[in-house]
């Protein structure tokens, strides 16, 4: 038995299972079918093949800090006591789902912040933020999200991971379409960001973003609010990028290049599900339920 693996675009993900032993060789089935359903699935294969780091980003700071190795296909930040590093993708995106694996600073990284976004430039820019801050070697990773459109942010929701994520290289995604905004981690929604411009909350649609990533050390606020400091001793702390695969959607269209419905219709209900188990276990703070933040009312698009 044969078990071949069909991709259509870069999300949709199908098991073909052909008995190719029980398959008589002058019938029809034979003789066209299954050659034509193979060719498909080298052909999608190939289309959806990831790319090298080496022509998809560049190496912006921090020097020798920054590396690309394996022929292109890993990519590692460092952070020493001289500086961090960072990296940005060669190209602008306007709409589209981005997956990265990472593999976060192992031991003790409290101070540390390894952040991974979408961002514009400019004062007026939109960003969406992945940043994942450190902690003593035992204490569990924040996973801190925030959205900024027209150059407000103050749209944290921060998780806590159900897995060790310095272990083994995990996939953080982003989908952005003119509808809404997702968080995935190993294609599980952790967060909907829905556009609410109709109650006047502005919502990033017009402008390109290009992928940043960087390791930079933030004691002064990144653990235990800058009362744990980065322990020096323990540098370089390093993190590990691989398998970048970036999906572009139409701004014009509701449906994503692979006709992947759950994603055109927000979640689909075993998504829901996984949605608001996440919520329910792992989110440590919510800026929509945070009302000391906002005495004079919640945003508005907290009240929807």
């Amino acid at each position: 038995m044969a078990i071949l693996t069909l991709k259509v675009g870069a999300e949709a993900l199908f098991l073909l299972t052909l008995s190719v032993s029980k398959m008589a060789p002058s019938s029809f089935y034979n003789g066209f079918y299954v050659p034509m359903l193979i060719g498909i699935v080298v052909s999608t294969m190939v289309a959806a093949c990831a790319g090298s780091f080496y022509q998809d980003f560049d190496l912006t700071w921090g020097g020798n800090r920054a590396k690309i190795f394996n022929s292109g296909q890993l990519l590692s930040l460092s952070l020493d006591k001289v500086s961090g590093s960072g990296f940005q993708s060669k190209k602008e995106y306007l709409f589209g789902r981005i997956d990265m694996q990472l593999k976060l600073v192992a031991g003790n990284s409290a101070g540390t912040v390894t952040a991974y976004y979408l961002s514009s430039q400019g004062p007026t820019h939109d960003e969406i933020d992945f940043e994942f801050l450190g902690n003593l070697t035992g204490d569990p990773y924040i996973l801190h999200t925030n959205i900024f459109t027209q150059g407000e942010g103050n749209r944290e929701q921060q998780f806590y991971l159900w897995f060790d994520p310095t272990r083994n290289f995990h996939t953080y995604s982003i989908i952005w379409r003119p509808q809404y905004i997702m968080f995935l981690v190993d294609n599980t929604p952790i967060r909907v960001f829905k556009n609410a411009e109709s109650l006047g909350v502005p919502f990033p649609k017009n402008q390109p973003m290009r992928i940043y990533s960087s390791l930079w050390n933030a004691d002064d606020w990144a653990t235990r609010g800058g009362l744990v400091k980065t322990d020096w001793s323990k540098a370089p702390f390093t993190a590990y990028y691989r398998n970048f695969k970036a999906t572009e959607f139409s701004s014009k269209s509701s449906i994503s290049n692979s006709g992947a419905e759950w994603e055109a219709n927000e979640l689909d209900a075993y998504s829901r599900r996984r949605l608001r188990w996440v919520q329910k276990y792992f989110m440590i703070y919510n800026y929509c339920n945070d009302l000391k933040r906002f005495p004079q009312g919640l945003p508005a698009e907290c009240r929807r």
